[in-house]
């Protein structure tokens, strides 16, 4: 059974902060075309300070997790930052105390996640959101597992279904937040947290796959 250690993963938290801050430019684009303008610039604030002060700590996942999403929830602001401020306290929650995380513990982390969203949010699929990329994204995890295959290539799985749900917030018309103010006008331009959402499953899923045994 493939896993990966949770000790030995929490350098995956500097590989999420760099993809992020790598994208800053552009979230914050996407964002000023139906939003505020400002995602970009906040997620890679949050996420470069997090790195910051993981830097010369040997966390474990759980721990690194844990850092990010509490500097998201309490110092980030806009919307999106208690968004994925519990997303990732969730996330590490589950992965406490874990030394080996299999596929079972990966999922059981993924729908944390995505509980302790809806916990303070409404979004549904369709209202072009970032549950847009997760729901997909957990839902084509739990099908490949389900199906026997490998954790690696369940992660690909997920993957990919990230990609393919931020793509299809092309075509819907945002219902939730500032974007909705928009109607119609709202159609064919990506939703921000959507695209940030894929970039950080990506590379957490990714991370976690080249780690495997």
């Amino acid at each position: 059974m493939q896993t990966f250690s949770n000790a030995a993963a929490g350098t995956i938290v500097f590989s999420l902060a760099d993809r992020v801050i790598e994208n800053r430019a552009y979230l914050s684009e996407i964002d000023g075309k139906i939003g505020d303008g400002d995602h970009g610039v906040n997620m890679a604030k949050g996420f470069g300070m997090a790195a910051e002060r993981l830097k010369g700590k040997d966390a474990s996942l759980a721990d690194a997790l844990d850092t990010l999403g509490t500097v998201l929830m309490t110092e980030i602001g806009g919307s999106m930052g208690p968004l994925y401020g519990v997303m990732f306290m969730e996330f590490a929650e589950k992965l406490q105390g874990v030394e080996a995380v299999d596929a079972k513990t990966y999922s059981t982390m993924l729908h944390a996640g995505l509980e302790g969203i809806q916990s303070i949010g409404s979004a549904k699929v369709g209202d072009k959101t970032l549950i847009d990329t997760l729901v997909p994204a957990v839902e084509a995890f739990d099908e490949a597992t389900t199906a026997g295959k490998s954790f690696g290539d369940a992660l690909e799985a997920l993957a990919a279904a990230a990609d393919a749900g931020r793509d299809s917030t092309l075509n819907l018309v945002a219902k939730i937040g500032r974007a909705s103010r928009l109607g119609e006008r709202s159609l064919g331009v990506l939703d921000a947290g959507a695209t940030s959402c894929a970039i950080i499953l990506k590379e957490l899923s990714l991370g976690a796959r080249d780690r495997l045994q």
